[in-house]
């Protein structure tokens, strides 16, 4: 009966618009009253939950979902299993996870869920303890250097106050260490880091939990009575052509309350994105994509800058839930895309919202050449192996910049054509995310910025922009004029995509 209901919940995810609805709404009330024991089946239903949250076929299913979702912590409150820690499915309520967090998210979770954050001492070798807290517990220096096996723990409980938990105690201290000023928050974050502190959250009904955190104020329900918009639907020429995507910028309080939600829903998967670690909280700009998406973008602030490309960052809401994000490294009229849609969600509408970046990115910072990296094809990264990932964007119109590839590629396409039912094998995958894959807007150069990588910038020894206007705009308010001025420079950007190729 469990296993019968679960599978037909998971296949109506793909047959979104092209069933009743009602027939889902029948399913999700049996669910509502199943008593599950096994922690994958538990997660199989809160993703398939969480799936249908995002894309309601009625404002009825919407309720439903919530309503189930909202019991998750007492449903697994009795199941203690490893399966609830794995980075697809982390964050579910009522379960606990540990990871090591940089210091700058770590201070902010401490802010936010202090009670719930602890230091998980039986996976951690508590020796990195001696270096740091010697700083501020200057007697440590008659155990630390000199004996063996210093017990680190006791040393911190004994020098804590009563009512100070252990990690509140380490960073109060780091805070208040004696640093050169310029170099203070660089330090401090350093010798943070080099702990390696595992910390376990205890996520209990947690507003930051996957099953409860929700986007207020998300605006209208998008209801989807009609089948999911398939990669076959997108054309991104079409989508780029369109106008552009209205924007709108937040207040510093709206940026805030946006900015928290951003680092818990990437905390919990045990994600730190250099933008979310680092966002420019005064420039946080809200663009709604339409069909219920709505997408917060920023950049980081000037100390956090990259020296040469600018650097934006967003994270994707679907009817308030949080589906995705990208990451966006630009030079030039180019940018690089990290885009990831979370697992939950990869049946969804994936390739219409990644078309969307493209268009928002093309009318508001000028970009005409679209990047993916190898990594984001499966360059050591099996996820991206697993799912496809080169062919979803050689089906969009991404192409292979190196010969070889695009050569093999070419293969594999006529085999598909030849032999129905083939797949490309894993070994084959790979092979063909080695390289680059690039998409030209209509009317850009063809074959432009094939060989350009910002490293060979960098490793030719000088940042060749002289302007003092372009280096000003590096560090303006947001990094979108300076990217406005490069685009004005021809001669620069010859100069830069010279250095770029390794010449």
């Amino acid at each position: 009966m469990t296993d019968t209901l679960l599978d037909q919940l998971e296949a109506r995810k793909r047959l979104v618009g092209t069933f009743a609805a009602t027939e889902l709404e029948s399913l999700l009330t049996a669910a509502a009253d199943l008593h599950l024991t096994d922690a994958n089946d538990l997660i199989r239903l809160h993703e398939t939950l969480l799936f249908f949250r995002a894309y309601p076929p009625t404002s009825a299913i919407v309720r439903l979902t919530d309503t189930i979702l909202l019991s998750f912590a007492d449903r697994v409150s009795d199941i203690d299993s490893p399966a609830f820690a794995e980075p697809e499915v982390s964050g579910i309520a009522g379960t606990r996870f540990s990871a090591v967090f940089s210091y700058e998210v770590v201070q902010r979770l401490a802010a936010l869920h202090g009670r719930e954050i602890d230091i998980n001492w039986d996976e951690w070798d508590t020796v990195t303890l001696g270096a740091v807290m010697s700083r501020f517990i200057p007697l440590l220096r008659e155990d630390w250097p000199v004996e063996a096996n210093v017990p680190y723990r006791a040393w911190l409980e004994h020098a804590r106050p009563p009512k100070t938990r252990p990690l509140d105690f380490l960073l109060d201290h780091l805070r208040r260490l004696k640093l050169p000023p310029r170099d203070q928050a660089t330090l401090q974050a350093t010798l943070y880091d080099s702990l390696q502190l595992p910390l376990t959250w205890e996520l209990g009904n947690s507003t930051a939990t996957r099953s409860r955190l929700r986007l207020p104020g998300a605006g209208k329900l998008f209801l989807h009575d009609k089948p999911l918009l398939k990669r076959g639907d997108v054309s991104l020429e079409v989508e780029i052509a369109k106008p552009p995507l209205p924007m709108t910028q937040l207040s510093p309080t709206e940026s805030q309350r946006v900015l928290d939600l951003i680092l818990e829903t990437s905390a919990v998967r045990y994600r730190e994105l250099y933008g979310f670690s680092h966002p420019d909280t005064k420039h946080v700009c809200r663009v709604d994509f339409g069909r219920g998406v709505r997408v917060y973008l920023f950049g980081v602030p000037p100390e956090w800058r990259l020296p040469l490309r600018a650097y934006h960052s967003a994270l994707f809401f679907k009817n308030g839930v949080p589906i995705g994000y990208v990451e966006i490294l630009s030079l030039f009229d180019r940018s690089e895309l990290g885009f990831n849609v979370y697992y939950t969600f990869r049946e969804g509408e994936s390739a219409w919202l990644y078309s969307q970046v493209l268009r928002l990115l093309h009318h508001w910072m000028g970009i005409n050449y679209f990047s993916v990296d190898p990594y984001q094809l499966g360059h050591h990264n099996q996820e991206a192996v697993d799912s496809g990932a080169f062919w979803f964007y050689r089906k969009l119109g991404f192409r292979p910049v190196e010969p070889a590839i695009a050569r093999l590629t070419e293969r594999e396409e006529e085999k598909i054509r030849m032999q129905p039912g083939y797949r490309t094998s894993p070994g084959t995958l790979k092979k063909l995310a080695s390289g680059y894959m690039v998409f030209e807007a209509p009317g850009a150069q063809r074959g432009l910025w094939d060989q350009f990588q910002a490293r060979n910038v960098a490793m030719s020894g000088a940042i060749p922009i002289k302007d003092p206007a372009i280096i000003s705009a590096k560090r303006a308010p947001d990094e979108r004029r300076y990217l406005l001025l490069l685009q004005r420079n021809p001669k620069l950007r010859d100069l830069v995509l010279k250095c770029g190729a390794g010449c």
